[in-house]
């Protein structure tokens, strides 16, 4: 059994204040993009859990992989066997577009059909929630207001087909807890949802990334990145969730040439 895993970007993102379990809560619009990982899942004939990885090379242990995690919280409720797992990487990792997440989720998808679990979504997302915080959305993955953690979600309406999205992610590999511990949380009398649903042209003076202030002179490449989609035209472009990514939405129509040497670079649709 085979699914795609897609990635997502953050439309504005506002840490508004530290909770007492150590976590966030925050604010922010999260929109599928259609960069996707390819998972494939088969029961294995030798009765042994394994797990191979291509494409995108992904630093650290195996065994840590959110795949193997998701299988593993699926066989503590269920009586489910060993499995093949393959998963090819095209989102890159620490870059805040949410790839292990997606793959995570999509995992237990494919658990749930593979085994006949007939699990309904608010199983799911009580096992994707132990995952990641943003795990649920990739559950429904569309356009979401997501707050607390990220976990509790309402569905927005906004359709950015018309528009192409450019990512690129530097060599910088993002790190949420420390990018957590540098930004100042601050409470916000107005809703990022309000700016999303205005037009798209207003965005740049209003949509904001509370993590981009730290990262910038933290990491001058990515600010740099931004400038760049800003200089050729972007209609709107920002760091995604606690980056390093960087996304510049322009019209469907132009095509910009972009260069960053040793960078990963995508063109896709919203």
């Amino acid at each position: 059994m085979i699914r795609f895993p897609q990635g997502k970007i953050n439309l504005g993102l506002y840490v508004l204040e530290k909770r007492p379990d150590g976590f966030h809560n925050i604010e922010t619009v999260l929109y599928p993009v259609s960069l996707a990982d390819i998972l494939e899942v088969v029961v294995s004939e030798d009765n042994e859990l394994s797990f191979a990885m291509s494409g995108i090379e992904i630093p650290g242990n195996p065994e840590n992989n959110l795949c193997i995690r998701a299988y593993h919280l699926v066989q503590k409720k269920f009586a489910i066997g060993p499995v093949r797992i393959h998963l090819h990487k095209n989102i890159p990792v620490g870059g805040g577009l949410g790839g292990g997440s997606s793959d995570a989720v999509s995992m237990i998808k494919i658990l749930n059909d593979l085994f006949g679990l007939r699990m309904g979504t608010s199983q799911m997302k009580e096992i994707a929630i132990e995952l990641g915080s943003d795990c649920a959305f990739f559950l429904e993955n569309k356009p979401a207001l997501a707050q607390g953690r990220g976990e509790i979600l309402t569905p927005v309406d906004l359709d950015l087909k018309d528009y192409l999205v450019i990512v690129v992610k530097p060599g910088v590999h993002g790190d949420t807890a420390l990018a957590y511990a540098d930004v100042i949380p601050s409470k916000r009398s107005g809703s990022i949802l309000d700016i999303v649903q205005q037009p798209i042209f207003s965005w740049p003076v209003n949509l904001v990334n509370d993590f981009e202030k730290k990262s910038f002179i933290k990491h001058p490449d990515i600010k740099m990145i931004k400038d760049q989609f800003d200089y050729l035209g972007a209609i709107y472009s920002s760091m995604t969730g606690s980056g390093s990514a960087v996304y510049g939405i322009f019209p469907k129509t132009y095509l910009p040439q972009l260069h960053f040497p040793g960078s990963f670079i995508w063109y896709g649709k919203l």
